[in-house]
């Protein structure tokens, strides 16, 4: 499956139900970017499990916090209008043991992504709202 914004492969995922009113189209099955992260809903009904490391490195072994966290990105495009889902999401990955905040660190520096939000402009934002 090819990302809707810059043809880049992606990564399928199941949404667990507790997550699904923050996914795309509150989808069961999500696809996130390879290149440039853009997260969608996906009508691919065929999982196996995710590779979030075909994204890069920096995502979580677990995938809990993986699909927490991918959402999480999806929807740092407004702040303001998704606050309380990205802090719930942030937690969620916290809970499952890993820094969202560290990971994000490393997704800004990873050179092969080109992020379709400014993922180092949001980082900052997300520090002085949520903690």
């Amino acid at each position: 499956m090819a990302c809707s914004d810059c043809g880049s492969p992606t990564v399928v995922f199941s949404v667990p139900e507790e997550h699904r009113e923050y996914a795309p189209e509150s989808a069961a099955v999500a696809t996130c970017c390879t290149r440039c992260l853009t997260v969608d809903a996906a009508d691919d009904d065929t999982l196996e499990e995710p590779d979030f490391t075909r994204i890069s490195d920096a995502f979580p072994a677990d995938p809990d916090a993986a699909v927490a966290l991918v959402l999480a990105i999806g929807l740092c495009s407004s702040l303001a209008t998704n606050r309380d889902a990205i802090e719930t999401l942030f937690e969620a990955v916290e809970r499952a043991g890993t820094d969202p905040l560290l990971v994000l660190d490393r997704l800004i520096a990873d050179p092969d992504l080109e992020p379709a939000i400014d993922l180092e402009r949001r980082q900052h934002q997300i520090e002085q709202l949520l903690y």
